[in-house]
């Protein structure tokens, strides 16, 4: 199954359910919703800086993904961005595949 990087950074409304509830409720709900999409939660952690949280999960397809994104995203407690993750061996594919693509680079 596909692989994503799901960060977030709360607003401030979601920073005082957070110091409410505490990290591991979120954790909890986090693996709730991906599982009832389908997936699993990977990792989940909790970091300074940009994002406030960040996770990667394993989602059966996109639009599983999209609607984990989208249902968090909704709430106005936490501003989500999601990015997926691309293994190595599609890498080597997409390496093989460019070889046969045509491109001309702007201006040239």
């Amino acid at each position: 199954m596909p692989h994503y990087l799901l960060t977030g950074t709360y607003t401030a409304d979601g920073a005082k359910g957070l110091l409410a509830e505490g990290g591991t409720s979120r954790k909890a709900q986090a693996t709730a919703l991906v599982k009832s999409l389908g997936g699993t939660v990977e990792c989940f952690y909790f970091a300074y800086g940009s994002d406030d949280v960040v996770c990667v999960i394993e989602m059966p397809d996109s639009a599983s993904a999209t609607a984990a994104s989208l249902t968090v995203s909704s709430s106005g407690k936490v501003n989500v961005r999601l990015t997926p993750l691309i293994t190595p061996e599609d890498v080597d594919v997409a390496s093989q595949k460019s070889k046969v693509a045509t491109y001309r680079a702007p201006g040239s």
